[in-house]
C-alpha cells in the first residue's frame, strides 16, 4: 500500500529555483545513487536523509539540479529499478516525509530535484503483477503484463526467442495456482522485472496518475528508466539472433526503440506542461543513431535525452569532434539542447575508462593506468561542461574517483553478474560509497560501514582531503562550474566554431571563450587565445604569444 504524502508542495515553494525560464537547457545536472551517497542512520545503506544532509555540499559545487536514482518501495532485485510501490519510499531509504523535507531543502538552496521513473517494467512484487499470477489463466490483470502460451507440444519452450538484457532468455515459465506448468511472461531485464504491456490503456492511466502524484510533491522532473524500451513490436516477433545484447545500440530491436512510444511521452508532456515550474522529462534512450534519439525530444514529447555516443566516444580528438558535430546537428533541427555525460551508475567510471585501452567498452574489469585515466577525466570533463547543452555529473566524480574494479564476487550485487550472457554484470563498481572524510569506519559515508567495501585509501580521496587542495579534482570541477555559470558564452546553445589545431588537438571558439584540448600522448603548441581562465593541467604561455600543452589536459581562455 502507498504510504501517504505531505501536502502538495506550494508554488511558492518553487520560487527559489524557477527564476529563469528553459533552466534545463545548460543545466548542470548532479546523479545521486542514493544507496552509496549518505547514510544517516549507521544501517550502511545511504537513504534520503543523508542526502539532504549534503545538499549544502551539492550547492557549493555549483550544480543547477540532482537526479535521484529509485528510492521507491521494492524488494531490491536490481537495486532499486524493480519498483513494487511507485508512490511509496523503501524503508531502507526513509518515507514520503523523507522525500517532501528533500524536495523543499533543495527547492531553498535552489537546487532542483529530478527522481528516477521506472515505466517499462514493475517489480514482480507489484500488486498488479502478483494477482495476475494468482488469479491464473485469463486474469484481467495478466494483460497488463505480457504473458503467452509457450511453444512446443506442452509449451515448454518460450514465446519467442528474446534474449534478456541480464543474460539468458527474456521470457520465465510460471507455476500456476493448481501447481502446473502454465504460461510464460517477458522480462527484458531480471525474471523480477515484468515488462508492462503499454498497449493496455490502465498502463498509461497508472503512470499519468504516478507523474501527477510526484509532481504535486513538487519534483522538479523525472528521469525515465529504459525509454526506448515501453513499446514492442506487433506480435513480438522473432529476433532471429543470438548473442542479441551485442546488438544494441547498432539496430532498431522489436523490443527497443520502436515507434510506438512516441505516443506515450506526447501524453505524458500534455500531464507535464498543466504544472508550473518549467519541470522536465529527461530520457534515457539507448538508440541506434543520435538522429534516432532526437526523435524523444521534439517540442511535444521529452526535453532532453541522454547522449550515450558521446559517452561511447573514445578519448580521440577526430572521434569526439565527429560525435559533437553529429550531436549538434540532430538536435538542431527539432530545438532540444544536447547532452553531455561521461559516467552514470551503470558504466566504469571515466577515470578509469580512460585508464586503459580504446576499445574494451564501457563495462572494464581491470584499473589500467590511475595517473593517466586521472589526467584524461580531468580534461575530459573540461572538455564536456565547454559544449553547449546540459551537462551530466556522476556522484564522486568530481573527486576523481575510479572503479574499485577488485571487488570480492560474494559481495557483489549487480544482477546481470550472476546471469551468463549478458551483460557484463561489472556495474557494482562504480557504485562503491563514496568517501567524505579521510577516516571513520566508512570514511564518512555512515556510522555503520558500507554496503559495498570500500577500497583503503579511499579517505585520501574524499571531500575532506580535496576541499581547499589547489588542483585537486574536487577544486577543479568546483572552479569550473563557477566559471560556466559566469560566462555567458558556456552552457546555452547549440553550435561550435571549429578552430584550426594540431593533430590530436580539439579546439573551439564560442564567442569569447575558447577551448582547447589535447587528447594526444605528446604536448602540443598552440596559440594562446587570450588568458588562462581555467586548465586541468599545467600550461607554459609564452611571450611570443604561444602555449604549450601537456598531453591529455583541457585549457579554457577568454579573450583579453
Amino acid at each position: 500500500m502507498s504510504q501517504h504524502s505531505a501536502d502538495p508542495a506550494p508554488t511558492s515553494a518553487l520560487a527559489t529555483v524557477a527564476d529563469r525560464r528553459d533552466w534545463w537547457r545548460d543545466a548542470v545536472i548532479y546523479q545521486v545513487y542514493p544507496r552509496s551517497f549518505a547514510d544517516s542512520n549507521g544501517d550502511g545503506m545511504g537513504d534520503l536523509e543523508g542526502v539532504r544532509s549534503r545538499l549544502p555540499y551539492l550547492r557549493d559545487l555549483g550544480v543547477d539540479a540532482v537526479w535521484l536514482s529509485p528510492f521507491y518501495a521494492s524488494p531490491q532485485a536490481d537495486a532499486g529499478y524493480d519498483v513494487a510501490d511507485y508512490r511509496a519510499v523503501d524503508p531502507m531509504f526513509g518515507n514520503l516525509l523523507d522525500a517532501d523535507a528533500l524536495i523543499r531543502d533543495a527547492h531553498d538552496l535552489a537546487l532542483r530535484i529530478i527522481v528516477d521513473l521506472v515505466p517499462n517494467h514493475s517489480s514482480d512484487q507489484h500488486e498488479w503483477f502478483k494477482r495476475a499470477l494468482a488469479e491464473g489463466p485469463g486474469s484481467p490483470l495478466r494483460e497488463r503484463y505480457h504473458f503467452r502460451a509457450g511453444k512446443g507440444v506442452d509449451g515448454e519452450l518460450p514465446p519467442n526467442d528474446w534474449e534478456s538484457i541480464f543474460g539468458g532468455p527474456a521470457w520465465t515459465r510460471v507455476t500456476e495456482p493448481d501447481g502446473t506448468p502454465g504460461e510464460w511472461y517477458l522480462h527484458l531485464f531480471a525474471p523480477e522485472q515484468p515488462d508492462f504491456n503499454w498497449d493496455h490503456p490502465a498502463v498509461g492511466d497508472e503512470f499519468r496518475s504516478i507523474l501527477r502524484f510526484w509532481l504535486d510533491m513538487g519534483v522538479d522532473g523525472f528521469r525515465i528508466d529504459v525509454a526506448h524500451g515501453l513499446v514492442k513490436a506487433d506480435g513480438l516477433p522473432d529476433l532471429g539472433s543470438h548473442d542479441q545484447v551485442k546488438l544494441l545500440g547498432n539496430d532498431v530491436m522489436p523490443f527497443f526503440d520502436q515507434d510506438g512510444v512516441h505516443e506515450v511521452y506526447r501524453a505524458w508532456r500534455i500531464v507535464l506542461d498543466e504544472y508550473a515550474g518549467d519541470r522536465i522529462f529527461v530520457a534515457e534512450a539507448w538508440t541506434p543513431t543520435i538522429e534516432r534519439t532526437a526523435n524523444y525530444v521534439r517540442p511535444d514529447e521529452l526535453h532532453q535525452a541522454f547522449n550515450f555516443q558521446y559517452l561511447s566516444t573514445h578519448w580521440d580528438a577526430a572521434e569526439l569532434r565527429s560525435c559533437v558535430d553529429r550531436t549538434l546537428d540532430a538536435m538542431r533541427p527539432v530545438g532540444a539542447p544536447a547532452t553531455w555525460v561521461l559516467s552514470n551508475h551503470d558504466v566504469t567510471r571515466h577515470a578509469t575508462r580512460f585508464a586503459n585501452p580504446a576499445g574494451l567498452g564501457t563495462q572494464i574489469r581491470t584499473a589500467g593506468d590511475r595517473e593517466l585515466g586521472l589526467r584524461r577525466a580531468r580534461a575530459a570533463t573540461l572538455l564536456m561542461l565547454a559544449l553547449p547543452g546540459s551537462a551530466y555529473l556522476y556522484q564522486g566524480e568530481e573527486l576523481g574517483l575510479p572503479d574499485v574494479v577488485d571487488l570480492p564476487d560474494e559481495v557483489r550485487q549487480d544482477p546481470a553478474y550472476f546471469r551468463g550472457a549478458g551483460q557484463d554484470g561489472f556495474r557494482d563498481g562504480c557504485r562503491v560509497p563514496i568517501p567524505w572524510t579521510r577516516d571513520g569506519s566508512s570514511y564518512g559515508f555512515g556510522s555503520g560501514g558500507s554496503w559495498l567495501p570500500q577500497p583503503s585509501g579511499w579517505g585520501e580521496l574524499s571531500v575532506e582531503a580535496q576541499s581547499g587542495v589547489a588542483g585537486s579534482t574536487l577544486e577543479l570541477y568546483r572552479s569550473a562550474l563557477a566559471v560556466r555559470s559566469e560566462q555567458a558564452d558556456l552552457g546555452a546553445g547549440d553550435r561550435v566554431e571549429w578552430l584550426k589545431a594540431p593533430e590530436g588537438v580539439l579546439a573551439f571558439r564560442r564567442g569569447a571563450f575558447v577551448c582547447t584540448t589535447n587528447t594526444g600522448g605528446e604536448a602540443a603548441t598552440v596559440p594562446a587565445h587570450g588568458r588562462v581562465l581555467l586548465a586541468s593541467g599545467e600550461v607554459t604561455v609564452t611571450d611570443d604569444g604561444e602555449a604549450k600543452l601537456p598531453a591529455d589536459t583541457t585549457v579554457w581562455w577568454i579573450a583579453d
